[in-house]
């Protein structure tokens, strides 16, 4: 039994060295940051050794101070008072000094900690923008966001505060070590008995307080969510009568996170105590064995305050070792987290970054498709051809793959099977950067950023745009007159501030957005849903003029929508079901007629 015991703490030790090991290779890519601002690293280094130093030599003056004091008491003759202005000028002095050097040391180790945090908050955006859509379908926004605001800064306390502290209870313990074992050992380790004990306790109570906070914080975003989620359905929760409902629900998760939090408060109020405790121990101790020391005449009566001063200069060094091995700890998971997300590659890569024009020719070879993520066949041997200036116009049944064929020729995604041909070059081999500045699409799901009107319009431009221009491409899309009747006109809000805009109004500015720039290829993805009949065919007739000499994809339910291409595709179930002109798919009679029957053309 004692044998098996001794194995399992062996290999629980050798589990811990792993896991510090793998929490160091993690932190190791930090490194190059600390290379790049090695002058403020260096720099804090040594000011923190200075502030340390003649905040320690305020002990000596003490000691002096005191023997000074001690022998006019024990001589009965006063002394000059100049003798202690000058110690308590000096103490005035050395704390100055040690203040500016302190505040010499934030100044270039914290300053030191943003820089990283900039840096490496930049490092992750870029990333993300590189990264393809396969990525962002596999996680969540939320997820993103904590790993470049809670990790980064989780890091930051690491590269900061976490530093900092470190260094200055090294310098702080070994030059207070070799000031009191100059005066004497044996009282230096009962000093020092305590303090170790200190940080393991503070560490495990701070440790305990980590993972209450984790559980309140979990706590508040479920309550958090609850009263958005709560916000947000007002309407629907007042049309069915369900406020009583909702409002019980909530005062159960508040209870949940009050009793949570109740019990990091307990937790909290432990930490305090403690400290004065141990810090008790060591003066008790100080002043018990010190005076022994002191009447035997081993040391001076100064020395017993000058340890005094000692351990209280030792005590937040000491006591802030288990907040700096969890700020360590938390820094270590969080650097892991992100160097999860950095070490991703994008599947989608520009083959090359050479400058050249795109004319707007289209073939599909077999092509088929398979969305990674979750395996759902999306295309299936689909071939059609379109020369540069014609048009195509796709329909069909729900989830049949329409919106498929423009994520690959826009490639979000690559093909399975077949390929893609853009003016006979394979779609892989164009310059990526490029192939997209010449694709002008119009999504389903419209977005539009939180920015003025004109803006959201000239987004889709690389150079500055001129209002003429802005103003042009909102009467192609028909959304013109609408924005004049805007009580800021072009330069009102919208997105997620400021006004809200009907969903027609939307996909006409985000038509205006995609025709701006006069891409060779124009995509529109059922982005006339929201529009009435007569808008529709206002806002086709005015893009014929912008669709000559571009090759154009229209995806719609809407027979009347595409009725005018070129070419026509009726996907089923991922494959082309039928394929022709609109008078020869009507004369086929069969999906696409009945389509065109149903609508009552």
């Amino acid at each position: 039994m004692q044998q098996y015991t001794k194995e399992l703490y062996t290999f629980h030790a050798l589990y811990r060295l792993k896991d510090y090991f793998c929490g160091v290779l993690h932190l190791k890519v930090l490194n190059p940051y600390f290379k790049k601002y090695k002058w403020h690293f260096l720099g804090g280094l040594l000011f923190v050794s200075l502030s340390t130093i003649l905040g320690t030599y305020q002990g000596v003056i003490v000691r002096n101070g005191t023997n000074k004091i001690l022998e006019i008491f024990k001589n009965g003759k006063s002394e000059d008072s100049l003798v202690f202005i000058k110690y308590g000028l000096t103490l005035t002095g050395l704390a100055l000094s040690s203040g500016l050097f302190m505040f010499l040391m934030r100044q270039t180790i914290i300053v030191m900690s943003r820089h990283i945090e900039y840096d490496q908050k930049n490092e992750i955006y870029q990333h993300y923008q590189a990264l393809d859509a396969g990525f962002y379908k596999n996680h969540t926004t939320g997820d993103l966001m904590n790993r470049i605001s809670e990790d980064v800064g989780k890091v930051r306390m690491y590269t900061g505060p976490a530093i900092m502290y470190l260094a200055n209870t090294l310098v702080t313990t070994v030059t207070i070590l070799i000031f009191m074992l100059n005066v004497n050992a044996r009282l230096t380790l009962l000093v020092f008995l305590p303090l170790p004990i200190l940080s393991i306790i503070i560490y495990k109570v701070s440790d305990l307080i980590n993972k209450q906070s984790g559980r309140v914080q979990a706590e508040l975003g479920a309550l958090t969510t609850q009263t958005q989620e709560t916000f947000s359905a007002i309407r629907v929760i007042k049309a069915y009568a369900r406020e009583t409902f909702f409002v019980n629900q909530m005062k159960e998760k508040n209870e949940v996170y009050k009793k949570t939090a109740l019990k990091l408060a307990t937790t909290e109020a432990f930490f305090t105590p403690v400290m004065a405790l141990m810090v008790g121990l060591s003066v008790l101790m100080t002043v018990w064995y010190g005076g022994t020391l002191a009447i035997e005449g081993k040391i001076e009566p100064g020395n017993i305050t000058e340890f005094i001063l000692y351990v209280f200069r030792l005590t937040w060094p000491f006591a802030s070792l288990g907040w700096v091995t969890s700020l360590i700890q938390r820094a270590t998971a969080s650097q892991e987290r992100i160097n999860e997300f950095l070490k991703q590659q994008p599947v989608i890569v520009s083959a090359n970054s050479e400058v050249y024009p795109v004319l707007g020719d289209i073939e599909f070879k077999n092509v088929s498709f398979t969305y990674p993520e979750n395996n759902i066949n999306a295309l299936k041997n689909i071939s059609f051809n379109l020369k540069q200036g014609q048009s195509l116009g796709i329909t069909g049944q729900v989830a049949s793959g329409k919106s498929s064929l423009v994520t690959l020729l826009s490639r979000m995604y690559d093909c399975n099977e077949g390929e893609i041909l853009v003016d006979g070059k394979n779609i892989k081999a164009h310059n990526l950067h490029l192939l997209r500045k010449n694709l002008g699409v119009v999504p389903q799901e419209v977005f539009l950023f939180s920015d003025t009107v004109a803006n959201n319009i000239a987004f889709g431009s690389s150079n500055k745009t001129d209002r003429p221009e802005i103003e042009r491409a909102a009467k192609q899309a028909g959304v013109y007159d609408n924005i004049m009747g805007f009580a800021e006109k072009f330069e009102t809000m919208v997105g997620e501030r400021g006004i809200t805009l009907s969903g027609g109004q939307k996909q006409r500015i985000s038509i205006a957005r995609a025709i701006i720039n006069k891409p060779q290829i124009l995509i529109f993805d059922d982005c006339l849903s929201a529009v009435d009949s007569e808008t529709e065919e206002l806002i086709l007739s005015n893009l014929k003029n912008e669709m000559q000499n571009r090759t154009s994809i229209i995806i719609s339910h809407r027979i009347s929508s595409i009725k005018n291409a070129d070419l026509i595709l009726y996907l089923k179930e991922g494959e082309i079901a039928e394929m022709g002109t609109h008078d020869e798919l009507l004369r086929l009679g069969k999906n696409y007629a009945e389509l065109d029957k149903m609508q009552g053309h």
